[in-house]
């Protein structure tokens, strides 16, 4: 076996079969409805239902005890009353079942010392039986590879490269549509919940191995095993890029983490200077978490933060102008041979310093197609962005205007939007540099769709786009200094 498949989460997360307490014949009870995600995704191992008196649930064979199911077991998964618990745990280690996600609460995340005591319990048996669980109060785990998710919304994205770890419950289950919306998805992700066993570190170390796993993104209200975390994510950094995201920094995001999970949050200048030493890229909002874990995960490095700016409209090369400034990226100055290139190229009324800016273009293939590879082919340019927009309905009129008919038209400028999304797309693999585009339009707008397809980066503005690449720079720096 190799590092990977000896890792304590590595069962948790390919498990070849499931036995499940907490669905009934009740379609609306929290344990039927995880269920029910897990059998839509199409988990393709046995799921045993857990119930004293149900005999079906879901169209699966139910067993009162889990001694009379007819194999061992991978994988329990408990969503059951806090007061049992123990209970059943104890009857998972005496079955050798050896990994659990405990998805109830009321645990140490309440007041008092009863879910303190009971959560103390648990661990102890856990430790007597060599049971690895997660949580307790989490939602479970997804893994998108082999169709397996735990939690209770059903996984709407693909099968992608984002490794993510969160200490809120339920926030891997609503980035599923976020992630959506830009034709991505998570390789693996954990709520970890009270991490009464499993933390951060332990997740972290195992993205770190995981083959499907790009980048890995963090939800974190407080770290439990500081210095440990400090050595594991700066070992991690230097093989992988790490995003976070840190809500307990001001006193009412400390306040929200403890009620929540029973985190011990930090001041914020504590955890930057934490995330500095490690190469953790932090993220000041849930949309800036995903946008440097999407550039992150398919640009390369780049040799320094120098960015050229194309686009044919004044507004958004001015606002990704600006916000270059503000991410320390830096306008470069485009060689002679540069312009001399560009300038037949372009209309009277283009200007022709950086940002390019065409106001129009003579020729949409010049726009995809030359004009960024003669932008891309100059020394002094270390990064591209462009701004992505070429609306259908716009080219579709143009066509239906020089003549031809509506259905010939729709063939014609779907084929030919294709044809410029895959010429944009080209321009990472024949350049190797960052090279990424933003627009207002989403993917129900197909040039964004094809763009996104064919692999290039695409997010929903300029500013999201620059401010991104700027994650990307830093990283950059991080990794020429310290690997």
């Amino acid at each position: 076996m190799n590092d990977l498949e000896n890792h304590p989460l590595y069962k948790i997360m390919h498990p070849k079969n499931i036995a499940f307490w907490g669905a009934s014949s009740n379609p609306m009870s929290m344990g039927s409805i995880q269920l029910s995600s897990l059998l839509m995704l199409g988990f393709e191992g046995q799921v045993y239902p857990i119930h004293p008196r149900d005999k079906e649930i879901k169209g699966l064979k139910a067993y009162s005890r889990i001694e009379d199911v007819p194999e061992k077991v991978d994988l329990a998964i408990l969503v059951i009353p806090t007061t049992i618990v123990a209970d059943v745990l104890e009857d998972c280690g005496k079955a050798g079942i050896n990994r659990a996600i405990i998805v109830s609460a009321g645990f140490s995340e309440k007041e008092g010392d009863d879910g303190k005591d009971l959560q103390a319990k648990i661990i102890l048996i856990a430790q007597k039986y060599g049971i690895q669980f997660i949580g307790p109060n989490c939602i479970g785990v997804v893994n998108s590879h082999i169709k397996l998710n735990t939690t209770f919304n059903p996984y709407e994205a693909s099968a992608g490269f984002i490794g993510m770890a969160s200490q809120s419950g339920s926030f891997i289950t609503q980035m599923f549509g976020h992630l959506s919306k830009f034709g991505l998805g998570f390789s693996q992700a954990f709520s970890l919940g009270n991490e009464a066993m499993i933390d951060l570190c332990d997740c972290i170390e195992y993205l770190a191995l995981c083959p499907e796993t790009k980048v890995i993104g963090l939800y974190i209200e407080g770290i439990r095993r500081g210095r440990f975390f400090l050595e594991v994510a700066k070992k991690v950094s230097k093989i992988k890029p790490i995003v976070a995201y840190y809500v307990g920094g001001s006193k009412a995001g400390g306040r929200a983490g403890k009620s929540h999970t029973g985190a011990l949050a930090g001041p914020d200048r504590l955890y930057n200077g934490v995330f500095n030493q490690c190469g953790i890229i932090r993220a000041q909002s849930i949309e800036e978490l995903f946008d440097f874990c999407y550039v992150l995960g398919t640009q390369p490095l780049p040799k320094g933060n120098r960015l050229g700016i194309l686009t044919h409209s004044g507004g958004p090369g001015a606002a990704a102008a600006d916000r270059s400034e503000r991410s320390s990226l830096e306008l470069s100055e485009l060689a002679p041979t540069t312009l001399e290139a560009l300038a037949p190229l372009l209309p009277h009324t283009a200007s022709v310093k950086n940002p390019v800016d065409l106001t129009f273009a003579r020729n949409l293939n010049d726009y995809m197609s030359t004009l960024p590879r003669i932008l891309l082919k100059d020394d002094n340019i270390d990064l591209l962005f462009l701004y992505t927009l070429m609306p259908q309905q716009r080219v579709m009129q143009g066509v239906v205007e020089s003549g031809q008919g509506s259905e010939q038209a729709s063939q014609f400028v779907h084929a030919y939007i294709k044809e410029q999304a895959a010429a944009a797309a080209d321009l990472l693999s024949e350049f190797g540099k960052p090279t990424i585009g933003g627009t207002f339009c989403d993917r129900s707008e197909l040039f964004v769709r094809e763009l996104q397809d064919h692999g290039m980066t695409v997010l929903p503005s300029p500013e999201r786009a620059v401010t991104a690449l700027g994650a990307l720079c830093r990283y950059a720096r991080w990794r020429r200094i310290f690997s």
